[in-house]
Formats: C-alpha cells, structure tokens, sequence
C-alpha cells in the first residue's frame, strides 16, 4: 500500500522539483547528455556491451560517492578477474569522473529515476546479480524491484547524519519496509549498529567494517600535475600555499580576505580555490577580483604572463585529490557558511595539515575524533581561522603533529575497502 501511494503521487512530485532540477542541470551544463538513461532508455551499444556479462550493479550519486565506488572496484577486481560492474551515478560531475576511470570491466550509466516502469526497464537491461549502494541512496522501488527478483541488496559505506536519523524516525513507518529490503549494511562505526537497527534492519545483516572513505590504502596521488600547472602560472612550488577544497558560497570571499590580511606577513603566499561547484566559477572569479586579487583560472594554464596570480582558482573535475598534493595548508569546504562539511580526509592522505568550520555534520563522528585527538583544528569563524592559519604557517612542528595525529585517526579505518569487498563477494543472487 505505501508502494502505491509512493509510485502514485511520484510523478507529481517530479513535476513539482521539476523546475528546480532543470534550472540546476542548465546550470552545470551537459544535461542533454545520455538523459534517456535517467528514464531506463538505453542504445542498442550499451544493451549489447551489457548482454554477454553478470553485472554488479554500483550506484553512488555524486564525485564523492564515486571515489568510494572505484576504490571498491578496485578490490572487487582482486577478488575477481572477472568481475565487472554496472556503476550509476546522478550528476554530470559524478558522470564524468566515473567515465574518465571506465574500462572494457565497467559500465558507466546515468542512474534511473525511482518510478516503477522506469525502474523496471532498467532491471530489464542492467540484469544485476547484486545491487551496491554507495553511503546513503537507498530507493523504494530499486530495494522492492530487487526483494522481488530475488536479487542481494547491500549498504556500504552507510552514512547516516543525526539529521536523517531524526527524518527517518519521524516517519518510521514509511521508510522501514525499504530498510527491511537490504541483505547487508556496512557501517562506519560500532556506534552505527544500533542506530540502523532501531530504523528495522536486522542486526545480523549489519557489519561494522569502517570507512572506505577514510581507509587509507592503495591512494593514489599524482603531484606532478598540480606542479606542472603551478609551473606553468610561475608559481614557486616551494611557496607557501593556503588551499580551499570543495568551497561553498561566501567561503571564497572569506578565504580572500583572510589572504589578503596574512600577505602582510608572508608575502610569497598564494591562494588556491578549488569551489564544490564548477559552475560558479564565473562569479567566484568575480568576487575575487573585487578584492583587488589577480585571479586566474585552472584552465589558462600554458599562457603567457609577467607574475604569478595571487589566486588560482580550479575549474575542471576530477583532479582535487591530486592538489591537495601541493598544499601546505587546507581548509574544507562547506563547512563555515553552509552546513554539512566535506570529507577531510584526502588532504589527510595528502599528507596537509586540516582545517574546518563548526558545521561538518555529514562527517561528525570523523570530525569529532580529529579534534579530540589533536589531529584537526575547529575554526569558529573568519578570525578565528585566520589565527589558526598564522599559528601553523609560523610553527611547522605543530602541523607535522597535526598530520600524524590524524594519520593515527585514520588508521582504525585500515582494511576498510578489502573488507567490503569480501561480504559484497558473498552476496550472490537467488535466482
């Protein structure tokens, strides 16, 4: 019966966020890209690449989402040669960063909107022996579809913020029996177990494994690129380098004025800005200049010029993990003027000391450790990160603790990613 309901005023929920989804998708551009697949419509290329194979079907939503699928990609493949998978994600930006590490073992594909038929066709063509989902993207007709067609449902990387928690408590009722449909739910913490217990999955199917995200095997990073384009834009790669990952609106500003205060004191200083969106970039570029900064973008790089910019601001995808590579300082996104926070651990890898604002929910239980353990410095605001930033450009010592404190946080989370990996393999399907 709530199936029904869900499937019936469907429709007229996406007429109603209609407007606002393709506003966004005109705004990141590309959106007439592969858009039949969001509605379960396939060329006949994919349908034959798809027919000769038992595909592992992987959704993740986002870039983020993304890198937490190919590490467990990566892994799956170890445990077999011929494993090959079925990776849908939402966004263009996802999209691309899936298809740029996509081979003849990989299908990337535009995931399908939750509506039934839709839902259907996909199934129809995908022909999944297993369904992974990547950290919180569990949808009713994809987990009952599945249930139905005697097909493994897992969870990994589950996320689940107190503010989610609290939503999915509110309407226990409506959400429980799509929680019942997973076969198994790989949480981060031990702490977590009882928490997706209480929204109606058994226990026995959740597996505390830790975090993919945060498990620091097999990164890769690539400095040369960064360096090259540095470089390229005459900046010394031994100047110091405050770096902004996976800025939000009003971070920017904040992180300009706060560059421009400390050039005082350390005038070979430069500032890099790599914004969570892409799209904003013109009015990023913008709002920089107005601070009397020289600004110049990621994609100028090879042009001639007489002195390195004071700001570089990054306007392609796909490469952050290797930037942090080259920074001595990194402050993560979305954490001072929006809520929620980004992941902090990739300038972590990176070997980069961490700073962040008060609101990093997504990532609290992270979070916290970091503070706690001494391994990431909590800013309350602009001045407060500004101090912040003087302290560790003046005192090297305590940003090298910084950094092995949170080498040692991360650390718990080891094997994360192999051990997924093994109870994904024992999902196998009933048909």
């Amino acid at each position: 019966m709530i199936r029904f309901f869900y499937n019936f005023f469907y429709p007229i929920g996406l007429l109603f966020f209609l407007p606002g989804q393709i506003t966004k998708l005109l705004r990141r551009g590309n959106y007439r890209h592969k858009s039949g697949q969001r509605f379960g419509s396939y060329d006949n290329e994919v349908r034959a690449r798809l027919s000769g194979h038992r595909c592992t079907w992987i959704h993740a939503v986002s870039v983020g989402e993304v890198a937490v699928a190919l590490k467990l990609c990566a892994k799956l493949r170890a445990l077999d040669p011929e494993f090959f998978c079925v990776l849908t994600t939402t966004t263009t930006t996802g999209f691309q960063v899936a298809n740029a590490e996509s081979n003849y073992r990989m299908e990337v594909l535009y995931s399908p909107l939750d509506f039934w038929p839709i839902t259907r066709r996909a199934f129809a063509v995908i022909r999944p022996v297993r369904i992974i989902l990547v950290e919180a993207e569990v949808w009713p007709n994809l987990a009952a579809e599945a249930r139905n067609r005697r097909i493994p449902l897992a969870l990994v990387n589950a996320r689940l913020s107190k503010r989610s928690e609290a939503r999915f408590h509110r309407f226990r009722f409506l959400i429980t029996p799509t929680f019942r449909c997973l076969d198994a739910v790989c949480v981060q913490e031990t702490d977590d177990i009882e928490r997706w217990a209480a929204l109606g999955v058994a226990r026995e199917r959740i597996h505390h494994v830790g975090s993919i995200k945060y498990d620091p095997a097999d990164v890769r990073l690539n400095p040369d690129l960064p360096l090259e384009i540095l470089a390229s834009f005459g900046i010394d790669r031994d100047s110091p380098i405050l770096f902004g990952g996976s800025t939000h609106a009003g971070e920017e500003e904040i992180l300009g004025e706060v560059f421009q205060r400390l050039r005082a004191d350390f005038p070979a200083f430069t500032l890099i800005v790599a914004p969570r969106h892409v799209e904003r970039v013109p009015e990023i570029h913008e709002r920089l200049e107005s601070l009397g900064l020289n600004v110049c973008r990621r994609s100028q790089s090879g042009g001639t010029r007489t002195s390195p910019p004071d700001c570089l601001l990054l306007d392609t995808t796909g490469e952050l993990q290797h930037w942090y590579a080259v920074a001595t300082i990194v402050f993560v996104g979305k954490s001072l003027t929006a809520r929620g926070g980004q992941n902090p651990v990739e300038p972590i890898l990176a070997g980069k000391p961490v700073l962040f604002g008060p609101h990093m929910e997504n990532f609290s239980a992270l979070a916290e450790a970091l503070v706690v353990n001494e391994a990431a410095v909590q800013v309350r605001d602009p001045n407060s990160l500004q101090q912040k930033i003087t302290w560790l450009l003046r005192d090297r010592e305590a940003a090298f603790r910084l950094v092995a404190n949170a080498h040692s946080v991360l650390a718990r989370h080891s094997g994360a990613t192999e051990r997924t990996a093994a109870l994904v393999m024992q999902l196998t399907s009933h048909n």
